[in-house]
């Protein structure tokens, strides 16, 4: 079915504790889906639901060996992000704050140094709660947002969808236009010349 609708499965290693069972689960589904594309996730505890990157970066190292193409979710430190990229993943997406969280990016220098040091996509994963977040993580240099939570748990599902298109279609826009520089002191935008003297 997935064929004939040309809809490629993108298999997650979500639920994984270990690099161990994040390796046979991705065997084990591109060996039932026939694709060596897998979103690697090994979670830390449930509580948090925040990566193991020590995990992560092991199981990325033996998947991409064995010819996987890797998506690695990871934390937003742009070192690990970095290590990822070094073994070999194909995307690098660090979380924005906690899966399921809707907090938004907690820590955006991170985010954009993750961005501005890849040469791999730099996909936002998790805790995206409205269209805001993603047209954020766009301007931050993102290349993708991963959305779920904030689609599937919003009033409306449908109009949240569309609002999402919309806000990564235009931060992409305001990051390729380029922001005016962030300034300390007021800077007027109307010209001073030919101003009339009332003195």
């Amino acid at each position: 079915l997935l064929t004939r609708l040309n809809i490629a499965p993108l298999p997650n290693t979500a639920g994984c504790r270990t690099a161990r069972d994040t390796v046979i689960t991705a065997r084990l589904a591109r060996e039932a889906l026939g694709t060596n594309w897998v979103k690697v996730e090994v979670i830390s505890d449930e509580d948090t639901l925040l990566p193991d990157v020590c995990e992560t970066v092991t199981a990325c190292e033996t998947l991409v060996a064995e010819g996987f193409t890797v998506m690695a979710y990871t934390s937003d430190d742009p070192v690990i992000a970095k290590r990822l990229e070094d073994v070999g993943v194909a995307a690098v997406m660090p979380l924005g704050s906690p899966i399921g969280t809707g907090l938004g990016i907690l820590n955006p220098h991170n985010i954009e140094l993750i961005c501005s040091r890849a040469t791999v996509p730099v996909l936002l994963d998790a805790g995206v709660g409205t269209a805001s977040d993603a047209a954020f993580a766009m301007e931050l240099g993102c290349s993708g947002v991963l959305l779920a939570s904030a689609v599937n748990r919003a009033q409306d599902p449908v109009a949240m969808a569309q609002a999402m298109k919309a806000a990564v279609e235009a931060g992409h826009l305001a990051r390729s236009a380029g922001r005016i520089p962030q300034r300390e002191h007021a800077k007027a935008s109307s010209p001073a010349e030919g101003l009339v003297s009332w003195m």
